[in-house]
């Protein structure tokens, strides 16, 4: 769309919303989303379709040693299976709010069986430890760019036009964190939190270990930084992130995991913030800074820290209620409700 178009429908979704019965901006940030959406949809009857979210799955070479993460490696293949189960957190909300929940092997070290309800687009059997080399190569990065962006291409066209996007994968705060300082300038010490746990001497350690992980690389481009630092599950991110705003999605953002594809994603197209909606902010301290480096302000602040895409999930419903105010809602000249200020 054309910025002189752009401006147009802005404009005539903004009197739309105005007109509405009730006092200019007095449903706040559902009035923002509402006109977001349009915008995204390039309508001023947006609607949200088949919401749904993508939970990408990924080992990381670093977490074998177990130096940064309090849990084992293995708990990665075994959440996967409580997403098969239905007994995760993502589980839950999705059921609540009526979104559709897909699971992607993106690169667990485990082999899960083929008649499982996952879809299967294991790139390795998860990453390298980049405190030896670069976590994967260029080619296994774009391969997973490019698979991420075939399965959104596929929810798409099952009429979904509202995506969200979470993962699992011990290990991948600290791909996050690298990723965050590569792409913020924001010095590494300051992107690292406890992930899954981590006491103080835990947090020390892995600021240390980040720190000379860190140094140790001069990536040149983004794809190089993602595939130096992330993980398979980050770079499917990425990817995703990127196919969504090409087939204009509506996407949720979630944590601070996913936040850090973004800023992978935001590299590769600067445009990206115009399809992106933010979620929540997380409790890892690292998202935070996150938010304040693009400028956006979260739906919701509940303190979570999970990932899986909860935070996604629990916004969905102020995503459709924004929607529905500004589709259903009568204005005043369909209420009859005068407009007129009484100055006797």
């Amino acid at each position: 769309m054309n910025t002189t178009s752009n401006l147009t429908l802005k404009n005539s979704i903004q009197k739309k919303i105005d007109l509405k019965t009730k006092p200019i901006g007095a449903l706040g940030t559902l009035e923002a989303l509402a006109l977001k959406i349009g915008l995204i949809q390039n309508t001023e009857t947006p609607k949200i379709s088949k919401p749904t979210i993508v939970v990408f799955a990924g080992d990381h070479g670093i977490a074998v040693k177990g130096e940064v993460n309090p849990f084992p490696q293995e708990v990665t293949a075994q959440m996967v299976y409580n997403f098969v189960n239905g007994g995760a957190a993502i589980n839950v909300f999705s059921n609540t709010n009526a979104i559709d929940l897909k699971i992607v092997d993106a690169g667990v070290n485990h082999a899960f069986p083929k008649t499982l309800n996952i879809i299967n687009a294991k790139i390795a059997s998860g990453t390298k430890n980049y405190q030896d080399q670069p976590a994967m190569t260029l080619e296994q990065c774009q391969k997973a760019i490019d698979k991420a962006g075939d399965i959104v291409s596929e929810i798409h066209g099952n009429t979904c036009n509202t995506i969200g996007f979470g993962e699992m994968g011990i290990g991948n705060t600290s791909s996050a964190a690298l990723l965050m300082s590569y792409f913020t300038h924001i010095p590494i010490s300051n992107c690292i939190g406890s992930g899954t746990g981590l006491n103080t001497e835990g947090i020390a350690r892995k600021k240390q270990i980040l720190s000379e992980v860190y140094n140790k690389y001069n990536p040149k481009t983004p794809l190089e930084a993602l595939a130096t630092y992330g993980g398979f599950e980050i770079a499917m991110l990425c990817g995703a992130i990127l196919k969504a705003a090409e087939l204009r999605m509506t996407i949720l953002i979630d944590g601070f995991i996913v936040t850090a594809a973004l800023l992978s994603a935001q590299a590769i197209n600067p445009n990206i913030l115009d399809h992106c909606i933010f979620a929540h902010s997380s409790s890892e301290q690292g998202h935070t800074k996150m938010l304040d480096f693009l400028n956006v302000t979260p739906l919701l602040s509940l303190n979570l820290r999970l990932g899986e895409g909860t935070g996604s999930a629990l916004a969905i419903p102020l995503v459709q209620a924004a929607v529905n105010f500004l589709n259903d809602m009568a204005s005043f000249e369909d209420a009859g409700v005068s407009t007129e200020i009484d100055k006797s």
